[in-house]
């Protein structure tokens, strides 16, 4: 029978809303992404929350909020423990963009959604896996081999091939073909005919400027406004689209020698180009070979400033600048504060580099330009001060004594029943339980926090329940032979997790690594504080500007793409429904005529027509099987019949004749090999207008059937051209012992 395929969307079809899909391949789950968007809307989520525990494996495809924004919540909220497979940029970048998002929000809201512990635990065990690197899973998955290949899109950023009994599904969204900058194009063209392919439509209706004009126009805008003395906000994202942006800007004003200042501003920018800078060979081909040869890190940054906070710009007031800063919704973080204080000048420029997501200020603002009054929500955080701060000081003094009543009538409960079990004769017994007791609450009554030690008992009072007061005592029980102490070779080994951890300190230079030091100050800040708010109106009269920069393949170039990888079933998923239902008829029409665009919570099955059976090769079979040596590889005609034993299928010897076998071309058709292999039999060969001239008469020629698809099955061949002589007939022999099993 077939791998049974079933797909159903939890989130982010028929819109452009986060991606979240569960693919179940014979009855293992897995999580396709777990998105998010800037807006936190916890209802997105509902259909996550009814099949979390369900599932078995969650697979990451690119470091930004839309594809991973959840995890946390999800984690925390919903139960879902299940490992997560990502390549290594996708875990570092994805978790510098959770910090920043979650910093972004605390500093303007008593955000409680997800805390950093939470970004911590969800990111705690992923598995990183290299480009191209089979993973075979085991226990529930066994037999399923996991794979990541080139996107194209983010850095580190993902299609995933999941291969099962022979059959492929391919889960490939947001990929872009084009090589830029940063980011060589995606492998997906290399894939042909999988058993099914899960793509998006965000892109079907759109088509793209030539990559050369677009950047042009993108430069002519900027210094346009700059040569006016205005200012140029791009919002952005943290770690995603951003380092394209970047590079752009770095080189052109490297080669044109500029002074205008520029800013990437986000609360974890120097943390994440110090990240950047170690992920040059998940780069370009250009990076990572002018790294190899000048030794040139193309995030050395010399023209960008990395800055974690607002001071550095409020130095530069008066001069024309360009500010890179997060978030790219303008909803929350310092793009939103930016943008307020250009927006009524109207020589400053707010150039958007994305489309913003729907419900979010950005998107409201492309969708109506200016001039025109917004609506925005001002807030900070400020220290309490006089009675707010007194009744502050009141309620947790309270809850401490709350807490600390819980805490002793707890204790007080387990020594009593300790003592009334052991030997009351022995003192030694009943202070070393009291002392393990005391350990667990030693942190709420003695540790404090930041330092401070509360006075709980003025003076030392005996409880009514001891026999003696002592000191903790806690007993050495070790272990000896004859050679003196057991060691425990475990207790010397470094784990994986610590030397990630040193790895992360040594090279991130904030909190964990993780934060920059300017960021972590909403942490260690202990001073109370609250949130105050205030709307007002904000008259937009700069000029505002979309280009597309988001990288991803646009609605002709993916069209051919799926002409070309000709899935034998097509999922579309996350675009517009005009997009969507523009791009499953095409598809219907030109690519395969299963296209499937199903619905949120909407289960289709996807199963492959084909039959796969797994079989056993007897040795009788393989004792008369003769081998041909061709390249690396031994290969033969195996005739059988199938048989049963031990209820497994067996391959056996046919009882009656084999049959006769037509000549069957196996490998590639090269004609340089050709050459070599004619070469070594005595002929004259060259190459002469793309053919291969062979001796006085005979010529060689490669041709293509341009009907059928890639592929080395019936697609090329080779003719051979000249009279019928003895020429023609000794090198057409010479070809047939090549090619030919006979």
């Amino acid at each position: 029978m077939g791998t049974s395929v079933q797909v159903t969307p939890l989130c982010g079809v028929y819109s452009e809303n986060p991606l979240c899909y569960l693919l179940s391949i014979d009855g293992f789950n897995f999580l396709m992404d777990c998105g998010w968007n800037d807006l936190f809307d916890p209802n997105l989520l509902q259909p996550l929350s009814r099949v979390a525990t369900k599932i078995d494996a969650i697979l990451l495809s690119h470091p930004d909020i839309l594809h991973l924004g959840a995890l946390p919540y999800a984690m925390k909220q919903f139960g879902l423990s299940a490992p997560v497979y990502s390549t290594e940029p996708v875990y570092r970048l994805g978790l510098l963009t959770m910090y920043d998002h979650y910093l972004s929000r605390k500093q303007v809201s008593d955000f409680d959604l997800y805390s950093l512990d939470d970004v911590d635990a969800a990111f705690q065990n992923v598995t990183r896996l290299k480009y191209s690197q089979n993973y075979h899973l085991s226990d529930k998955g066994e037999g399923i081999v996991i794979a990541p290949h080139v996107a194209g899109h983010l850095l580190g950023g993902t299609v995933w091939k999941i291969t099962k009994d022979g059959e492929d599904v391919v889960y490939a969204v947001d990929f872009n073909h084009r090589k830029e900058r940063q980011l060589n194009g995606t492998v997906l063209e290399s894939f042909v005919r999988p058993a099914v392919l899960i793509t998006d439509a965000y892109n079907a209706l759109n088509n793209q400027l030539y990559k050369r004009q677009r950047d042009q126009e993108f430069i002519d805008t900027i210094l346009k406004a700059l040569t006016a003395d205005g200012n140029v906000l791009l919002p952005v994202d943290t770690a995603g689209r951003a380092l394209e942006i970047i590079l752009i800007l770095e080189q052109y004003w490297a080669q044109q020698h500029l002074s205008f200042p520029i800013f990437f501003l986000t609360n974890v920018s120097t943390s994440t180009i110090d990240y950047v800078k170690s992920f040059l060979e998940w780069m370009s081909d250009s990076i990572a070979k002018s790294f190899e040869h000048t030794r040139d890190n193309a995030f050395l940054l010399k023209h960008v400033n990395l800055i974690i906070n607002k001071n550095e710009l409020e130095k530069l007031t008066d001069v024309p600048k360009v500010v890179l800063a997060s978030m790219a919704s303008l909803e929350v973080g310092f793009s939103h504060d930016i943008f307020v204080e250009l927006a009524t000048d109207t020589k400053n420029l707010v150039l958007f580099t994305e489309k913003g997501q729907f419900g979010t200020l950005a998107r409201m603002l492309q969708v109506d330009p200016p001039p025109k009054a917004v609506k925005v929500n001002m807030s900070k955080r400020v220290p309490l001060v006089g009675d707010e701060l007194k009744a502050y000081e009141e309620e947790q003094s309270r809850i401490k004594k709350e807490a600390l009543k819980a805490s002793l009538s707890k204790e007080e409960e387990l020594r009593a029943s300790h003592v009334s079990d052991a030997n009351v004769a022995d003192p030694m017994v009943i202070d070393a339980i009291s002392s393990h007791i005391s350990s667990s609450v030693a942190g709420s009554r003695f540790g404090g926090f930041g330092g401070h030690l509360d006075i709980l008992i003025d003076g030392f009072v005996a409880p009514s329940t001891s026999v003696a007061p002592m000191f903790p005592f806690f007993e050495n029980k070790a272990e000896w032979d004859d050679y003196g102490e057991v060691i425990n070779p475990d207790n010397y080994i470094i784990k994986e997790e610590d030397m990630d951890q040193a790895s992360m300190l040594g090279t991130g230079g904030g909190l964990d690594g993780k934060l920059d030091e300017g960021s972590a100050h909403l942490l260690l800040d202990s001073t109370p504080s609250k949130i105050v708010s205030n709307e007002m109106t904000v008259q937009v009269k700069c000029a505002l500007t979309y280009m597309d920069f988001e990288g991803r393949s646009d609605g002709r170039s993916l069209k051919s793409i799926l002409a070309h990888v000709a899935p034998l079933k097509l999922v579309l998923v996350h675009g517009s429904a005009e997009a969507t239902e523009h791009l499953k008829m095409h598809c219907m029409k030109h690519v395969c005529p299963h296209v499937y665009a199903p619905q949120i919570e909407e289960t289709i099955d996807v199963t492959s027509d084909l039959c796969a059976y797994k079989v056993q090769l007897s040795e009788r079979l393989m004792s008369n099987v003769l081998f041909k040596k061709l390249g690396e590889y031994e290969i033969s005609w195996a005739d059988a019949e199938v048989g049963k034993t031990n209820d497994m299928l067996t391959l056996l010897p046919l009882t009656s004749k084999a049959p006769t076998h037509k000549s069957v071309l196996v490998g590639d058709l090269k004609l340089a090999d050709l050459k070599q292999f004619l070469a070594n039999k005595g002929v004259q060969v060259e190459f002469a207008g793309g053919a291969l001239r062979c001796g006085e008469y005979v010529t060689l020629r490669k041709v293509s059937d341009s009907v059928q698809k890639g592929g080395s099955g019936g697609a090329q061949q080779i003719v051979i051209e000249g009279p019928l002589c003895e020429e023609y007939y000794k090198i057409r022999e010479h070809l047939y012992s090549q090619f030919y099993l006979l």
